[in-house]
Parts: C-alpha cells; sequence; structure tokens
C-alpha cells in the first residue's frame, strides 16, 4: 500500500462511493416502484352488441401515490386478449372523483355537493375530456410510461376536503363486431347502422344539451348501451364476458418526485372569448364530410388555436385517435413542432397486431427542459385522418407538464 500515491488512493476512494451510490439508486428504485394488474367488473357482449359502461369506485393504488403508467387492454373471462376485429375497444378513460363518506346509496337522500369530478389540466369545457388516462383501440401499443424522476401526484389529503375520499371511476365503450355487416361502420358508431328507437332525434342532446338534428350521421350517441349493430342475415355469434384490464405502476410520494400535469386538447376546440375571459367549446369527435373539395391523397385536417392558461416543460406527449388517422401534431405559438405522434398499423391476425387496425401511437419524450411552454401561449393543434366519409372522429392530444425540473 506505501507505494500507492494518493492520488490513486483517491480514485480509488470516489469509485467505490459512486459504486455505492448507483447500487443504492437502484436498490431505491427496485424497492420503491410498484406495480399492480387489476381487473374492472365484467359485462356480457353478443355479436353486434355495444357496450357503454361506467363502473365507479375500482381499484386504484391507495395513498399518497406518484403514479408512473396506467395500461389497459380488453380480455374475456380467462384472461385472454381480445382482437379488435372481434370487439373494438372504442374508448376507456380512468376519472377521478371525490365522494362524502357519507352519501347514502339512495339517490334521493343526497346532496349536490356529495359528489364531484375532480378534471385534469385541460381546458375543455363542462365534463368533456376531464379523465387523467385513457386511450381506445390503440391502447396495446400505447405506452403511459412517465420518465424518472416525474410522476403524476395522486392522493394528497391536502388536496381531498374533509369528510370526503378520492376515488377513480372506468368509463368504457366497446363494439361487438362479429357478423357486422359493415365492420368499419360500426365502429364510427354510423347511426343508421344501429337500431336506435323511433324518437332518437326527438329524445337525445348533443354535448350543449340540445336536441340531436338528423344532420348527425354517427359518433357517441349512436353507440348507446345495449343498442345492436346491424348484422349478416343469419349470423348468430356466442355472447362472452368481458372486462377491462388494466395495470398501474406507481411509487409513493416523496421529495425525489417531479409531478406533472395533465392536459388534454381537443382539435374539435372552438375559441371564443367574453371580455377578458377565454371560453372553451370542446365537441370531442367530429365528422369528416363525404364529399370535400380536397383531392387526391391530401388527409383531413382538424385545427384548433389553444391558449395555454398555465405552461410549464414537456415531459411526455401524444394522441389519442381512430383508425384513419395519419397523425396527430401540436405547435408551438412560434411554429416549432412540440410533437408530432403517428399510428401503426397492425399486419397480424392476433391481438395487438391486428391486420390493418389501429394498433398504437407513438410517443414523445423531449429531453426535460428542452421545451417550455409559455403561459397564455397559443398552441395550435392539427389532426389528420385519411380524407373519406368519416364519423365519430376524435383528435384528443395529451400532453404532461411539469412546472420545475429535478434540482
Amino acid at each position: 500500500m506505501k507505494f500507492i500515491s494518493k492520488a490513486i488512493l483517491i480514485s480509488l476512494a470516489i469509485m467505490l462511493l459512486l459504486s455505492r451510490t448507483s447500487y443504492s439508486l437502484f436498490q431505491y428504485s427496485k424497492v420503491h416502484t410498484k406495480r399492480a394488474t387489476f381487473v374492472s367488473e365484467s359485462f356480457e357482449m353478443g355479436s353486434g352488441s355495444i357496450a357503454a359502461k361506467t363502473f365507479f369506485n375500482i381499484e386504484f393504488p391507495k395513498g399518497h401515490v406518484g403514479v408512473k403508467s396506467f395500461d389497459s387492454e380488453l380480455v374475456d373471462e380467462e384472461g385472454n386478449p381480445i382482437p379488435s376485429f372481434e370487439t373494438y375497444l372504442h374508448h376507456w378513460f380512468a376519472i377521478k372523483y371525490i365522494q362524502n363518506i357519507t352519501m347514502s346509496d339512495d339517490p334521493k337522500l343526497r346532496h349536490p355537493d356529495d359528489f364531484s369530478f375532480k378534471r385534469n389540466e385541460g381546458m375543455c369545457n363542462g365534463n368533456i375530456l376531464p379523465h387523467y388516462w385513457g386511450f381506445g383501440v390503440e391502447s396495446r401499443g400505447t405506452t403511459s410510461n412517465i420518465p424518472e424522476p416525474f410522476a403524476i401526484e395522486q392522493g394528497n389529503p391536502t388536496n381531498v376536503p374533509e369528510g370526503y375520499e378520492e376515488k377513480w371511476l372506468l368509463n368504457i365503450m366497446a363494439i361487438d363486431t362479429r357478423g357486422a355487416e359493415d365492420k368499419k361502420g360500426c365502429t364510427e358508431c354510423r347511426c343508421d347502422l344501429m337500431n336506435l328507437p323511433k324518437d332518437f332525434y326527438n329524445v337525445t342532446v348533443d354535448v350543449h344539451n340540445q336536441p340531436l338534428t338528423t344532420d348527425y350521421k354517427g359518433g357517441l350517441f349512436c353507440c348507446q348501451d345495449n343498442l345492436q349493430c346491424k348484422q349478416i342475415d343469419g349470423f348468430q355469434g356466442p355472447k362472452r364476458k368481458i372486462s377491462l384490464r388494466y395495470t398501474i405502476s406507481w411509487v409513493d410520494w416523496n421529495k425525489h418526485q417531479v409531478p406533472v400535469k395533465v392536459y388534454i386538447l381537443d382539435s374539435t376546440d372552438r375559441i371564443t372569448s367574453n371580455g377578458s375571459e377565454i371560453i372553451h367549446d370542446c365537441q370531442a369527435e367530429y365528422t369528416i364530410p363525404a364529399n370535400t373539395n380536397s383531392s387526391g391523397d391530401s388527409p383531413h385536417v382538424q385545427k384548433a388555436n389553444i391558449p395555454m392558461n398555465k405552461g410549464g416543460y414537456l415531459i411526455y406527449a401524444t394522441a389519442h385517435m381512430h383508425s384513419g388517422v395519419v397523425n396527430a401534431t401540436l405547435y408551438a405559438e412560434n411554429g416549432q413542432t412540440l410533437c408530432t405522434s403517428t399510428p401503426m398499423y397492425g399486419s397480424g391476425n392476433e391481438a395487438g397486431n391486428e391486420k390493418d387496425y389501429l394498433i398504437g401511437m407513438s410517443i414523445c419524450y423531449p429531453q426535460p427542459g428542452s421545451i417550455k411552454i409559455n403561459d397564455g401561449e397559443i398552441l395550435t393543434l392539427e389532426s389528420r385522418y385519411v380524407n373519406e366519409f368519416r364519423t365519430g372522429a376524435m383528435g384528443h392530444f395529451y400532453i404532461y407538464l411539469a412546472e420545475n425540473l429535478p434540482q
């Protein structure tokens, strides 16, 4: 040892310290990152049937946590993944709400303030797009994973009023297309393919609580629970019970976590103002008309210019779209491309790789700190689809913003 120089000893000491630190960080991540898989309540579907279900008080990590991912897929009673060409997952949304612990089971005895939704940071009006997580047919191939050390903070007791509990619900819409006369039309909820009641247009209201007109050719309102999509004559497929299986990863909240806020933007957002107040009017879905003036291979573009009340550093971005999507792009006010989310289409015959079906949307993970959206900045969102008649098209863009970066 007496022949080893002081410099070498210092170097060895530093290497030992670094190795211990790396091991310690590895152990920290290994011990504290948790992962669990849950299954929603099951519901029965037959060939051509529509299911639009809401399940309250779903299983969700308890306590003050930082959620790292929330992913899901449709499965049958045995837990086998169901391919999209049999049952099409139109969408699933995980929505937060708070409930008075003394709320009565009898609706007649409940008070207006016993229950309320706690929406994401997005600016859409009312209860449109209030969820924190949710995709559709692209779910299996679209990850919601957030890089370290960022997480979506949930269960903070200081944000829950005394006497209330924070809970979660799942909203699920699935379309069984086995034996469907027009599979594509069924997945787009074409009104003329559904067994709508005769007074449908007289009793159904739109997102503004106004009666639907016969100009409404398809979308969410024509895919109501227990309706039926038109079948090939004589086809009769077996009924089965299905569920949404979802996997959540999370960490217990601590000083090492950096919170991100969830914003869901909509390419149908019609921005107006009332003096100094900005008014958002999201439609959630739209129709691409049958005969447009565009020609050739030009996609149909749906565009919205959306002012951001509060900005932050962009950590994660992706789009929720339907089959036929070309891409979706979010631009900064100066025209810079913040993220383009592109589709992946299947080429096989198994769940997760269904030929010609949308199986995933790409994710943008900017280097933390490289993209900052300013308070009040006007973002431009463009969603592009193949230019053909399409109903119930969606152009939602998910962005996670961090107000601060890790120290």
